[in-house]
């Protein structure tokens, strides 16, 4: 027997962070300029990894593939937000909401995996570098990826379908700027026991296989550089890990952050707030930490401007001639 006050759920209300009109100019231009900004740094990496053969290696192509899978992160939320803003509504239909719900889980899985591969490459390279472009062949770096990806679709796939299953009643406010997982769930008013079940299960096996598989990475690194006579070899090993290393705390001390809010303060509003940091700010910091860092990635950035700007030359000197 179905309760009289389910229904048939066609829409859901996007509470988003404050309901004042005064405040939405402030958070459109706020937004908006954290995107653009993230759109350009990650398409800047992409772009320099593919135009400079220098970096057609496997932590190039792990970085490059990292960059795309955090405009496609980034871009799952914060675009429907800003035109919530434009057009003043808060309204997003079931089909989208749960559509939405299935790409960030996928984005921000794969953002996992790719960060533990890349902390795996890191390994290989420092402590096996004479074999290193033997184990970290195309063929494996392509086979590692394609899991990644099979993994991550499997992830999504399932705890949306586990979503579908639940019924909603009247009330349908969701208190974030888009639709998350949990919030979701606690709309319901079926039994989510199930779905608690599965999606803590999930999340903690996503979350502690690779953050074990990056440790341990770590640990064998820290190993090998302490085994090195050389200062300067000692150095120039550790340099490299660094920025990987400031992106692995980034995106783990964020979500780690925001997990504790919500337990501590029981706030939604706050959780929400808190939330931006690892679906906005970590995307967005990302090709900062890696360029600012990296002397290949400045010069391949800085041969490309430079190509940009003669193939700009040529083609104006073209105009003005004919």
């Amino acid at each position: 027997m179905v309760p009289e006050n389910y229904s048939q759920i066609t829409e859901f209300l996007l509470l988003g962070f404050s309901e004042e009109q005064e405040l939405q100019p402030l958070i459109f231009g706020l937004f908006l300029s954290m995107y653009l900004i993230t759109m350009f740094g990650n398409l800047l990496i992409i772009l320099a990894v593919s135009s400079d053969s220098h970096l057609h290696t496997p932590m190039y192509f792990f970085l490059s593939n990292l960059s795309l899978v955090d405009i496609c992160f980034t871009s799952t939320t914060v675009p429907n937000m800003l035109v919530n803003i434009q057009t003043q509504t808060q309204v997003i239909t079931y089909g989208a909401c749960i559509t939405q719900m299935y790409f960030f889980m996928l984005f921000a899985v794969l953002d996992d995996f790719l960060l533990t591969m890349m902390a795996y490459d890191r390994f290989v390279a420092i402590c096996h570098p004479l074999h290193y472009m033997v184990i970290m062949n195309p063929r494996l770096c392509g086979l590692l990826l394609l899991v990644s990806w099979i993994m991550s679709v499997l992830y999504s796939s399932l705890q949306s379908l586990m979503v579908l299953r639940l019924s909603f009643c009247t009330v349908l406010k969701i208190p974030h700027f888009f639709c998350e997982i949990n919030q979701m769930i606690k709309l319901a008013c079926s039994d989510t026991f199930l779905n608690n079940l599965v999606m803590y299960f999930a999340i903690g096996l996503l979350a502690a296989l690779p953050l074990t598989g990056i440790l341990y990475s770590y640990f064998k690194i820290v190993s090998c550089i302490r085994g090195m006579s050389s200062a300067q070899g000692k150095y120039k090993a550790f340099s490299t890990c660094v920025s990987h290393l400031c992106v692995v705390s980034l995106f783990y001390c964020t979500i780690l952050g925001v997990y504790l809010i919500s337990v501590s303060t029981h706030s939604t509003h706050s959780s929400a707030i808190a939330s931006v940091m690892y679906t906005v700010v970590t995307p967005m910091l990302n090709p900062f930490i890696y360029s600012l860092r990296n002397k290949d990635i400045k010069g391949a950035l800085k041969r490309f401007c430079g190509m940009a700007a003669i193939k700009g030359t040529t083609v104006l000197g073209l105009k003005n001639s004919q």
